[in-house]
C-alpha cells in the first residue's frame, strides 16, 4: 500500500493516476486573487488554520478528501468521500478569464445524482485541463466496466 499526501491509503493492485491539491484559498487565477488568497492562508496560518482538499484519482476510484488542522496540530475535521462510478453523470473543465483576458482559470468539475464538484486546478493550461479531465474520465471508465 502506497500513502498520498492526502493520507490516503491505496491497495495493493490500485495504482495512482493522479492527485490534485486543491486551490482552497484563491478564488481565480487572476493575480490579485492569488494574492488576497495568499494573505488570508498566511492570516489562516498565524493563528494556526488550515484548510487542505485533495481529489485522488486511481484506476479503481475517486476520492475527495478534505482535512481542517486548528491551534497548529490539532485535526478537527476530515471529510472522505468515495464517488461511486455509477453516480457520475458528467465531467469536465471549465475556462474562466480573469483581468480581463490575461488569467485564464481552469477548473476540474464533475456532478454525480447527488452534488457538483468543481476544483480550481492551479499552473495548468488548456492541455493540462484536457489530461485530468481525460484521466477522470478513464479512472471512471475502467471502474465501471469492471463492476459490470
Amino acid at each position: 500500500m502506497s500513502k498520498l499526501k492526502s493520507g490516503v491509503l491505496l491497495a495493493d493492485d490500485e495504482t495512482l493516476v493522479m492527485e490534485i491539491e486543491a486551490e482552497l484559498w484563491a478564488t481565480s487565477s487572476n493575480p490579485f486573487a492569488r494574492a488576497i488568497g495568499k494573505i488570508r492562508k498566511f492570516f489562516a496560518k498565524i493563528f494556526g488554520y488550515k484548510v487542505r482538499g485533495y481529489l485522488v484519482i486511481s484506476n479503481k476510484r475517486v476520492i475527495e478528501v478534505k482535512s481542517v488542522i486548528s491551534c497548529y496540530c490539532f485535526n478537527v475535521g476530515k471529510t472522505v468521500k468515495y464517488l461511486l462510478p455509477s453516480s457520475v453523470k458528467e465531467v469536465g473543465y471549465k475556462k474562466s478569464m480573469t483581468c480581463g483576458c490575461f488569467c485564464p482559470a481552469y477548473y476540474l468539475y464533475y456532478e454525480s445524482f447527488t452534488q457538483t464538484t468543481e476544483v480550481m486546478l492551479s499552473g495548468v493550461d488548456e492541455a493540462g485541463a484536457q489530461n485530468t479531465v481525460n484521466a477522470f474520465y478513464k479512472a471512471i471508465a475502467q471502474a465501471q466496466l469492471g463492476n459490470e
